[in-house]
């Protein structure tokens, strides 16, 4: 539309084109992306090389105030009556105030001293700073009509001003910004982009719950946040919302409900003067509110704000603070919060979420700790699946070392008790090659390619965690202990007799042997049953790597139990044992490893990570009061158990050395 065909020769297009706050990096302009697509649809220009291009020009005049200049089209000069127009002073946008200013020298004036203020913002805003009378009758109910169907809506005014140069540099806002002029709206259809609709209903799948929190309009958000699938079809959408001086029976501001109709988005006249959490509203609903009404309730009614928390979904008209403060209180709720933003208003908020995710390279992207390099949430789902794997697999890691090391400790236990230990090469085989190089690569399993609606874990000393890698404890110690007895009862067992204190100490043993080879397919269990795939991570069959040395580890292992060569019996220091005995032991490790696959996989993962879920889902819903970290208190206490062992282990070993080496021992030394 040209200049000529808008009330006033164009002057809200003199407003778009003047009230910004863009500038030009490198030639480039660079800004708000809103402001920056406004200008480029005005066609106007603009200057801020004051008529130079030399750099060492431009540091000679840093000091200097320079104002910026935007120029119209050239066929538009005659209707501006004017080739170029100074922004003298700029007011800056605010997120508390919702709109920002400039000050702009009209040049047909010979004084210099006749200037413009245009000033643009939310509707609300800009309507409590215009003259009443320069307001049409139906403003409001214009702005909810676009507003109810999903565009976004900016208000622009002005005001005739005269100051002189210097003066206009130190006028207060305030001063300034009263007695406005409206001009009129700025509609712009607020399109949803085709990436959003999948990415929230992907999420809506996997039971992720998706808030917005914008700064726009209640209404547009609304209407934005049924098109995206946050306000789901089939749920019943409130708005709560207040009137400032209306008070309740007891004293404190009166909260109404109105409900929005999906179909049109129209919102129906009645209001309900209830508590808008109370249980007349039964079944699916979600709430909507603006920052001013959840202002209300955090001062007035501080009990419904975890109510609110849970229900609500679509938070319009949010300041910063408020948006860092929602953060803030979902994460008291027990919310893992993952927020993304791409301004400077979101900066708060990104900082204070668990993972904060920034669309842009602006200011957003200091304050969050990922950067998306595109800017739509199509990252959200990919960094959500990335961190669920790193989460199990830094869980899975923990158990195999866990199992690892009092799978370990049960075989030193044993051989403690006859007065021997490991060799120094059985060790050097089990830590060096079996342990650390199926290590190297434990984590190198892929993320799933989809969300799963059952979260991981989110305690490392959780139930299931717990009971694995005890349950795994008691089958390996079971079938260690069986092997050590049955060895001992055989008619070619030779005792271990501890070497005399004046000679080199002999740790090879025949139940040594047999424990070695027992353990080290126990090791190699725990490598394959805690690194398959989960709902998380892809399967260990992925995992090309993994699979290599797991393959390679276990024909080594193999080789050494059952036909080891007389070099490799002499570099690892054992005794060997009759044939069959070896193959009865790769056996009863065969039924170990069967064994703990099957306890792994019905009672850790059937029985408590499923039922025992659905269990304390039922529980929390019936008393969400419960104690819950009834389970940490006891898996702490369990671990100081296992630290009293260990030091009584080390103890024991200790004074074995001193007999040995003829030194005496405190009996009163606690064991």
């Amino acid at each position: 539309m040209l200049p000529r065909e808008l009330p006033r020769d164009g002057e809200i297009i003199k407003a778009v084109a003047t009230c910004h706050s863009l500038t030009r990096i490198n030639g480039v302009l660079h800004g708000d992306p809103l402001d920056l697509i406004l200008f480029n649809q005005s066609r106007w220009t603009i200057d801020e090389n004051c008529g130079s291009e030399r750099s060492d020009d431009e540091i000679s005049r840093f000091d200097t105030v320079q104002p910026t200049v935007v120029k119209p089209p050239p066929e538009d000069v005659p209707i501006f009556r004017s080739s170029d127009f100074a922004v003298i002073r700029q007011f800056t946008f605010s997120s508390s105030l919702q709109r920002m200013s400039v000050i702009v020298n009209s040049p047909v004036e010979e004084t210099g001293r006749k200037m413009t203020l245009y000033s643009k913002g939310s509707p609300e805003m800009i309507l409590s700073l215009c003259d009443k009378t320069t307001v049409p009758d139906d403003y409001l109910e214009t702005v909810n009509k676009y507003a109810q169907h999903g565009y976004r809506l900016i208000a622009v005014a002005k005001r005739d001003l005269v100051l002189s140069f210097a003066k206009a540099q130190k006028v207060p806002r305030h001063s300034v910004e009263t007695g406005l002029e409206l001009l009129g709206l700025i509609v712009m259809e607020n399109r949803l982009k085709p990436q959003s609709l999948p990415v929230i209903n992907e999420l809506n799948r996997a039971n992720i719950r998706a808030v917005m929190v914008t700064g726009d309009n209640l209404l547009t958000a609304l209407s934005v946040g049924r098109e995206c699938g946050i306000i789901r079809p089939n749920r019943t959408a409130y708005l709560v919302e207040h009137q400032a001086g209306q008070l309740a029976a007891d004293g404190r501001t009166q909260l109404t409900l109105r409900q929005s109709v999906s179909s049109s988005e129209d919102i129906l006249d009645e209001q309900l003067n209830s508590d808008p959490l109370s249980p007349e509203l039964q079944g699916n609903y979600q709430l909507c509110i603006a920052g001013p009404t959840f202002a209300v309730v955090c001062h007035e009614y501080p009990e419904l704000m975890d109510n609110l928390m849970t229900v609500c979904d679509v938070f319009a008209r949010m300041s910063p603070d408020q948006k860092q403060f929602l953060v803030n209180h979902l994460q008291t709720l027990d919310y893992i919060v993952a927020m993304c933003g791409d301004g400077a208003n979101d900066c708060a908020a990104l900082k204070a979420a668990h993972a904060g995710i920034s669309l842009s390279d602006a200011e957003a992207s200091i304050a969050a700790p990922f950067t998306s390099k595109i800017p739509d949430i199509r990252c959200v789902p990919i960094i959500i699946r990335e961190g669920r794997a790193a989460l199990v697999t830094a869980f899975a890691i923990f158990k195999y070392m866990a199992g690892y090391s009092l799978t370990q400790f049960v075989t030193i236990l044993q051989l403690y008790w006859i007065g021997t230990n490991l060799t120094d090469g059985q060790f050097l085989f089990i830590d060096l090659f079996i342990i650390t190089v199926n290590a190297l690569f434990f984590g190198a399993a892929e993320a799933y390619d989809t969300l799963c609606s059952k979260p991981p874990p989110r305690r490392l000393l959780s139930p299931a965690s717990m009971v694995s890698v005890l349950g795994q404890l008691t089958i390996m110690l079971t079938t260690q202990l069986f092997i050590f007895v049955w060895t001992s009862q055989q008619t070619w067992f030779i005792p271990f007799v501890p070497s005399p204190p004046d000679e080199e100490e002999v740790k090879r043993s025949q139940q040594g042997t047999a424990l070695f080879g027992v353990s080290v397919f126990q090791y190699l269990t725990l490598v394959a049953m805690y690194s398959k795939g989960s709902a998380h991570r892809k399967s260990i069959f992925t995992n090309r790597y993994l699979c290599l040395t797991l393959f390679v580890t276990t024909v080594a292992s193999f080789y050494v139990v059952l036909f080891p060569a007389d070099w490799v019996a002499a570099l690892l220091d054992y005794v060997k044992i009759p044939d069959m005995t070896r193959i009865f032991v790769v056996l009863i490790a065969a039924f170990s490893s069967v064994l703990s696959f099957i306890f792994n996989q019905l009672v850790v993962e059937h029985l408590i990570g499923n039922m025992g879920a659905r269990w304390l889902k039922q529980r929390r819903l019936r008393d969400p009061n419960a104690e819950t970290d009834k389970w940490e208190r006891i898996m702490c206490r369990i671990g100081h158990d296992v630290s009293w062992l260990r030091k009584s282990v080390r103890q024991i070993g200790a004074d074995q050395a001193s007999i040995k080496s003829g030194a005496t021992v405190d009996e009163t030394t606690p064991v």
